[in-house]
């Protein structure tokens, strides 16, 4: 039987953007934890949100989610300001945060079947299990569940709600590169059946996978809004690299960084009669243009931490169904 179509969304919804963020602002005494976003993320696409712990990624979402409220600025979530949520509206979203909640007591198939009933028009209970792969540990107690196999279970109660806005935080944590391409292949089937996904991550090739666009915050300001292949493109530069005899005999590794990678190599060609030993033309990858926009590396932003931020996360046992 197929599945009913995603409730809500007319064509009208379908022209109308996702998610609109004007000038928003959220302040802890002299910190700026957001500071001035603007945004807007259309219907149907997948859209990443990239920066280092600390940046203000979780703080963006879960003031778009309505857990936390802002300090200043506009948001409109699915036509709704989502500090002033409805029951309705957030039966149209799916949320899944960046640490697990899944300690209850119960089975894998028990806890996404109790989730089902929270929405209208769920999915299948057995084929969203199939789907994040958990259909051997159906029958297990999530508390007996391994780091990886709770993320996926994280998916499942993510999904069956049928949503037509899903927020991932950090999804793939701890999952094998099998599961990494299976999961991204379970958000590509969401966007096919219409369903906008905002993917909050620190994996660069899931970004570039999965995202139509992307959005590259740094202490708290927007630095870069592109697609993947767009943020890539900014960085002009490219590596040669070739080997070469020296003085003595000796073989010497030489690279050039330059704007005009053919020419470099025409040149190469020319000077050593058509034949460059080891010859490779190396363009930066989007991680290199990623790090470059940040202005810092992984470990320098691994070192500030993610503290969760001080006050008034607005969370309830309704707002997380």
């Amino acid at each position: 039987m197929s599945d009913p179509p995603l409730r809500g969304i007319s064509l009208v919804t379908m022209n109308q953007p996702a998610i609109t963020i004007r000038d928003l602002r959220k302040t802890y005494g002299e910190l700026n934890a957001v500071d001035g976003l603007d945004l807007t993320i259309n219907t149907g696409e997948i859209f990443a949100i990239l920066g280092p712990n600390g940046a203000g990624k979780s703080t963006t979402v879960e003031i778009l989610e309505g857990f936390r409220k802002r300090t200043s600025g506009e948001a409109t979530v699915l036509g709704l300001d989502p500090a002033h949520p409805t029951r309705e509206w957030r039966e149209r979203l799916g949320i899944m945060l960046q640490s697990t909640s899944t300690n209850a007591p119960l089975t894998v198939r028990e806890m996404v079947a109790h989730q089902s009933h929270l929405f209208p028009h769920p999915r299948d209970v057995e084929e969203t299990i199939a789907e994040v792969g958990l259909e051997e540990k159906a029958n297990v107690r999530s508390t007996a569940l391994s780091g990886g196999q709770r993320r996926r279970l994280d998916v499942a109660l993510a999904v069956v709600g049928r949503p037509e806005l899903m927020f991932l935080d950090e999804p793939t944590t701890g999952f094998d590169p099998e599961a990494r391409r299976q999961f991204w292949h379970l958000i590509e089937s969401l966007k096919d059946g219409g369903t906008t996904v905002v993917l909050t991550t620190h994996y660069l090739d899931e970004a570039e996978h999965l995202a139509d666009r992307l959005a590259v915050i740094a202490r708290g300001k927007m630095v870069a809004l592109d697609t993947p292949a767009g943020l890539r493109a900014r960085a002009a530069d490219a590596v040669v690299a070739w080997s070469e005899p020296g003085a003595d005999g000796a073989v010497t590794s030489r690279t050039e960084v330059t704007k005009t990678p053919t020419a470099t190599v025409r040149g190469l060609l020319a000077t050593h009669d058509g034949e460059v030993k080891d010859l490779e033309i190396r363009r930066p990858s989007l991680e290199d243009v990623y790090l470059d926009l940040i202005g810092k590396t992984d470990d320098e932003a691994s070192a500030e931490g993610d503290a969760a931020m001080p006050g008034e996360v607005i969370a309830t046992e309704e707002a997380t169904s």
